[in-house]
């Protein structure tokens, strides 16, 4: 799945119609989703500390203290780590400060299910950043793809982009929600072990789920002679900033 062209089905399809010479196919793919936003450490890594609390919790007869004391630990030496391999500070920072802000709410709370909480509100509010991106016609995924791509806004002057990435934006909403949903569900039950297992299937198998539905539903989105998200129309072409709906 990974690494693999989204439009290669297409291509397939109008081979056999006769639309696309042997020539054309032969021509560059256009580039997965998953090979311009990147790998899964990211997400891998992000799962480690709750699981690590989880466990130092557990073995420490259901101490908080331990099972933060764990966690953060853990957060510092995966940083390090991090930092070695060439990662961004500011990065590891981020990560690392998200740990200890979750650690010290349970800590202040007494209940170790509110070491998740952090993570409940925040797919909260990236549920809402999604889902208003889409209805204000800048889909969230769009922009951090156009950056990533060095194109800023150029992606908004071509109508099928524009409304391609919202399509896909959508899938980012419900990977969102179904977090929330699990989450939210596990820890009004207080169910700490359940929420630590969720943290962790939750993270990288949704992610690579959830790029590569959105690669996919991109991908079919834009017209078969589009050139795809690197060759967006240059604004002076002409294009028009048209919703996602025209």
């Amino acid at each position: 799945m990974w690494g693999r062209s989204p439009d290669l089905g297409v291509r397939r399809e109008l081979r056999q119609a006769g639309t696309v010479t042997d020539e054309t196919a032969k021509g560059p793919a256009r580039e997965s989703l998953t090979q311009i936003l990147g790998g899964r450490r990211g997400a891998i890594d992000a799962s480690i500390p709750p699981a690590a609390f989880v466990v130092g919790w557990l073995a420490a007869g259901r101490s908080i203290a331990w099972g933060a004391g764990v966690a953060i630990g853990v957060a510092v030496l995966l940083g390090a780590y991090r930092l070695i391999r060439g990662d961004k500070a500011r990065a590891v920072v981020v990560s690392l400060a998200a740990v200890v802000i979750a650690a010290l709410i349970a800590m202040h709370t007494g209940r170790a299910e509110d070491f998740f909480l952090l993570q409940l509100f925040s797919n909260a509010a990236s549920a809402l950043l999604f889902a208003a991106s889409i209805a204000v016609r800048w889909p969230l995924l769009g922009v951090i793809v156009g950056l990533l791509l060095g194109q800023k806004t150029r992606w908004r002057r071509d109508p099928a982009l524009l409304r391609a990435y919202s399509w896909a934006s959508g899938v980012w909403v419900l990977q969102y929600l179904l977090r929330v949903v699990v989450y939210g569900l596990l820890w009004w039950t207080g169910q700490v072990v359940a929420l630590g297992v969720a943290r962790t299937v939750l993270s990288w198998p949704l992610v690579a789920a959830t790029v590569a539905v959105s690669g996919w539903v991109l991908y079919r989105s834009l017209p078969a002679e589009h050139p795809g998200l690197r060759l967006a129309k240059d604004p002076g072409a002409g294009g028009s900033e048209t919703g996602p709906g025209s």
